[in-house]
This record gives structure tokens, C-alpha cells and sequence, in this order.
């Protein structure tokens, strides 16, 4: 594996307790964003200490793993926060599929961050000044918007291909996105996309990486010491008109057979991919229902603790790509995606997060994301497809799934 990688010999790393900083994305000095935030809380950074660009390979998270403890293991750091995230951080979001050369690691040269009613700021170097507004948010404009690779038609076909292999016993799940383009009059600026979603949509992680900018609901792992949380979602419908169509939508979801059927792919999967990482793991029996402003989920949360020391890039090799996202068996759902979908998705539904020099660290799934390139963004969304999956109905669930990113551009 050739790996680019852009990284001076020693970093140089101090992270000091500041007074809170106020909203985190508002720090951002310029549109090449960092960002993981949830409520108001986590971390976001700037500027380029180190990279580690990956071309992929199913050891791209031991090969990423190894060049973070090589570079941590050799810095100066002094860290009087110690708390998760502070110290070095890198970024980083993986292509989905294991042939996709998109992989990425970013260390920032400037972080900010609050925790638990702590707040930091973490240099690396002596730049002065990290605050700076280098040039104020402007949001995008002249929006047009066109099909990404397949038609909306030729999508529906796609489903039910997938759907007739299904029930011919190939499979029992497969996971198909679908994309769509945007593009605008000027370079499209990430921190008005984190702004809005990150309002809209606070109890998700709204995250920014490499031009990688979305809000996902899912996380995939958070390692905190020994401890280990996941949420597995799998299971989606539309919020209702009001009230009383929201409660009959939630009961007709959680009563749902096939989406029962969904969800217990993917809960099964976590299960067994974290089993043999953690001596105690608890994973709920029945889904409960996670409702967000324009979607309800199955939900099932999922913890543990670690068995032995590792980081959390060990167990987002253990899990990913979960049935959330590729389907199941694994090897057979992604060979049929890439058939059928005629993309590369490159990073959409591929893990992102971060992780410090502890190996404590958050990775969710890219899901709800846009790809910034430029004046172009190109939109994610994909819908989990069983023997009962019809076409027109995935397609209006990813209808509703693309939303959240055209909120995000048009305001």
C-alpha cells in the first residue's frame, strides 16, 4: 500500500484550558472545515499539522492506526486538559468500500473543543493568532440541481432487481444509495452547511472532513477508555403532519415486519463483531424508536467494555460496513451494490470521526452528507432493501433522506 502522507518529522503540541469559546462551528476561521459536534459539545479544527492519504485495501484502518501511533508516540505534547479530544486529534472519514481510494487522516494545526463543561484550545506549532477570521461564511447561491448517476426511474429498477435476488435465497439484505447534484454560482462554504445542521439537527453528530459535510444520526463507536457505545439505527419512516399522524407513523414503524427484519441484520452484526473485542456487552432485545426532525429510526443502543487495550480504530475495523449500510452477507450485499448502484460512493456511509493520541475517539457513519467540490456537491442516500422492499416506496424514503443536505444548501 503507498500511502501520500504530509507530516514534519516532530509535532509540536500544547493544549491549554480556555474560557468557553461560545458555538463551536463559529470558530471556524475559513471554509476548510473540521468538525464533530453534538449538542453543542466536541470539537472542531483548521488547518493541516499532518495528512495521511490512504488508497484503500482492507488494512487501510491498521495501516492508519499504525502511522497515528508512530506520529503521537513521537510528539512533544503537553496536555494539561486530558480529557477525550484534547491533545492531538486527527479527523478522518473512509471510503466505504474497501477499493475506494479516498481514504483520509487529518491532523489539525488548531482545535477547539468543549467536554463536559470543560473547554481547550489545542496548537500545534507557534502560528499566532488561530482565531482569526480569515473570511466570513457566505452562503451558497444559483443552486441547480440534476440526477447523479442513475435516474430516479433507473434507481426503482435497481430496488427491484435487488429485491427478485433476495427472494431468490442470494441474500437477505442489501443497502442501495442513490445521489444527486447541486451546483452553485460560488465555491460552496462547509461552515454554512455545518451552521444549519447543526441547528436543525442537534442530537446528531454534524461533522465536516476533507469536503465531507453532513449530520448522521448514526454512531458507529465511541471509545472512552475501556468503554465502548454504539447506536445501531436500521428502520426509517417520515415524520407525520402532526402529532397524532406522528404517533400512528412511530407505531406502524416499530410494528413494521419488515423493517423488524432490517433492524435485526444490523443489531445481530454489531453483536457479533463487538462480542469478541469486550468482556461485558449489553445489546437491548427489542429496537426503541429515535425520533428527529424529519425522520423516526428503529434504535437499538449498544455498550460495552473493551477486553483489552485498543483503540477506537480497532473496533471501526471490527464493525465496518455494517449491515446499516452494505447489507447481508457482507461480501455477497457488496458485490451486488457495486453492480447496481454503476458509483463509487467513495466516503457516503463510510465511517468518519476522530481519534486522539489515547485512542479514545467518536466515529459515526457518513450518512445525511454531501461531497464539497468547489461549486459541486454531490448528495447520499440510501435505503435498506428486504424481500418486502418496494420501489416506489425506498424511493420516497430516500427522497426523504436527501432533505437534511438540501436544507443544508438552499437554507
Amino acid at each position: 500500500m503507498k500511502l501520500a502522507v504530509t507530516a514534519p518529522e516532530r509535532l509540536v503540541v500544547r493544549t491549554t484550558e480556555v474560557a468557553d469559546p461560545g458555538d463551536l462551528v463559529s470558530r471556524l476561521p475559513h471554509p476548510t472545515a473540521l468538525a464533530w459536534v453534538r449538542h453543542g459539545q466536541g470539537i472542531v479544527g483548521w488547518g493541516e499539522a499532518a495528512r495521511l492519504a490512504l488508497p484503500g485495501g482492507e488494512d487501510r484502518f491498521a495501516v492508519a492506526d499504525r502511522w497515528l501511533r508512530d506520529l503521537f508516540a513521537n510528539a512533544d505534547i503537553n496536555d494539561t486538559v486530558q480529557v477525550p479530544g484534547s491533545g492531538p486529534v486527527a479527523f478522518g472519514s473512509f471510503g466505504f468500500d474497501p477499493k475506494s481510494p479516498d481514504s483520509v487522516l487529518i491532523v489539525p494545526r488548531w482545535i477547539v473543543g468543549r467536554r463536559d463543561g470543560k473547554a481547550w484550545l489545542t496548537t500545534i506549532g507557534d502560528e499566532p493568532d488561530p482565531l482569526a477570521l480569515v473570511r466570513p461564511p457566505a452562503e451558497p447561491t444559483q443552486l441547480s440541481w440534476s440526477d447523479g448517476t442513475l435516474s430516479a426511474l433507473a434507481w426503482e429498477q435497481a430496488v427491484a432487481a435487488a429485491v427478485g435476488r433476495i427472494r431468490d435465497k442470494r441474500l437477505g439484505k442489501v443497502v442501495l444509495a442513490r445521489d444527486l447534484t447541486a451546483q452553485a454560482g460560488e465555491p460552496i462554504d462547509a461552515r454554512v452547511l455545518l451552521r444549519r445542521l447543526a441547528d436543525r439537527f442537534p442530537g446528531c453528530y454534524t461533522f465536516s472532513c476533507a469536503g465531507l459535510v453532513g449530520a448522521t444520526p448514526e454512531l458507529l463507536i465511541r471509545r472512552t477508555g475501556e468503554r465502548v457505545d454504539s447506536l445501531v439505527l436500521a428502520g426509517t419512516t417520515a415524520r407525520g403532519i402532526d402529532p397524532a399522524d406522528d404517533a400512528e407513523r412511530g407505531a406502524r414503524l416499530f410494528a413494521s415486519a419488515k423493517d423488524r427484519e432490517e433492524h435485526s441484520y444490523a443489531a445481530e452484526m454489531v453483536h457479533d463483531a463487538l462480542a469478541p473485542l469486550c468482556a461485558e456487552l449489553s445489546v437491548p432485545d427489542q429496537p426503541e424508536l429515535l425520533t428527529l426532525p424529519n425522520v423516526m429510526h428503529l434504535a437499538s443502543p449498544v455498550h460495552g467494555r473493551l477486553g483489552r487495550e485498543r483503540s477506537v480504530l480497532d473496533v471501526v475495523a471490527a464493525l465496518h460496513p455494517t449491515p446499516a449500510v452494505c447489507g447481508t452477507p457482507t461480501d455477497i450485499a457488496l458485490d451486488l451494490i457495486r453492480e447496481l448502484e454503476v458509483m463509487d460512493r467513495g466516503r457516503y456511509a463510510g465511517p468518519v470521526g476522530w481519534v486522539d493520541a489515547r485512542g479514545d475517539g467518536e466515529w459515526g457513519i457518513a450518512l445525511r452528507c454531501a461531497e464539497l467540490d468547489g461549486t459541486r456537491a454531490r448528495l447520499f442516500a440510501g435505503c435498506g432493501i428486504v424481500a418486502d422492499s418496494d420501489p416506489a416506496a425506498e424511493l420516497a424514503e430516500a427522497q426523504t433522506k436527501f432533505r437534511a443536505m438540501q436544507y443544508a444548501l438552499e437554507g
